[in-house]
């Protein structure tokens, strides 16, 4: 039965390794035995955890790049398998939300999210996994979010963004399989992390959130073991199966007078 003593002297590859989620996913990766790459934007975060994880025992290296830029994915791709190191695992957590009303928020923002959460996530896959597919092996590691179960007023572009990274790790787990490869979507609920900040989404801090590094536990275990979908708290998992019962101009109706900035 495949476990994560597989992931020993494996290279994996981490989006939005600076902090969060990311960093905590390295972490766990590292614990296991893998060879890191650290990517994201901030060469003083990355910088520091590859120190960390050099001083635990573990290799890392880091490649900057910047997720909104269409070219940053192909940047990755030729600093790594490019050059001669086969990425084993491809975790692609790197991502960006924003809070409020559509019509006012910045549209930049709004646009990142695609480019991020959708565009930069499909062309990794795209350019890694063909390469996972040639060995007959390889770990996939999408992360989606319990906002990808329902549509989210001001949180619109988010949880689009969100069903769409669900749906496409879903698809192509069944897609590559046969081939070896496993694919697994992350849908955590709230998380110890920047995410609310980054995202002006303040109000909704600490409100039953949980530890960046359980999720991580959790997520990499369900990666190990080839599970195509992990919800890593309870509430998520009650979240994701009662929503199937209920209309879903319902759930929206009660969720825009719940999230309702005071502005709005």
């Amino acid at each position: 039965m495949a476990n994560t003593r597989d992931f020993n002297g494996k290279w994996a590859l981490v989006t939005g390794a600076s902090s969060g989620i990311g960093a905590e996913l390295a972490r766990e990766l590292a614990r296991h035995g893998a060879k890191l790459i650290l990517t994201a934007r901030r060469r003083d975060r990355l910088e520091a955890l590859a120190g960390e994880l050099a001083v635990a025992g573990s290799e890392a290296r880091i490649v900057v790049a910047d997720l909104n830029d269409a070219a940053a994915p192909q940047q990755i791709y030729d600093a790594t398998e490019g050059a001669g190191i086969a990425i084993e695992i491809l975790i692609n957590n790197a991502g960006l939300g924003q809070f409020g009303a559509f019509e006012t928020n910045p549209i930049e923002q709004e646009l990142s999210q695609v480019r991020v959460n959708c565009e930069a996530m499909v062309r990794l896959s795209r350019l890694f996994v063909p390469r996972m597919v040639e060995r007959r092996r390889g770990w996939v590691l999408i992360l989606a979010s319990t906002a990808s179960f329902q549509p989210l007023p001001y949180f619109a572009t988010y949880a689009a963004t969100k069903a769409f990274d669900r749906f496409f790790a879903l698809g192509l787990a069944a897609e590559v399989a046969r081939d070896g490869v496993k694919v697994t979507a992350l849908c955590p609920g709230p998380t110890e992390s920047e995410f609310f900040d980054v995202s002006r989404a303040g109000v909704f801090k600490g409100r039953g959130t949980q530890p960046a590094q359980e999720v991580a536990r959790l997520a990499i275990a369900a990666l190990a073991r080839g599970q195509r979908l992990i919800i890593p708290n309870f509430a998520g998992r009650l979240l994701a199966f009662m929503v199937r019962f209920f209309p879903t101009g319902l759930i929206t109706y009660f969720v825009e007078k719940g999230a309702r900035p005071k502005q709005a």
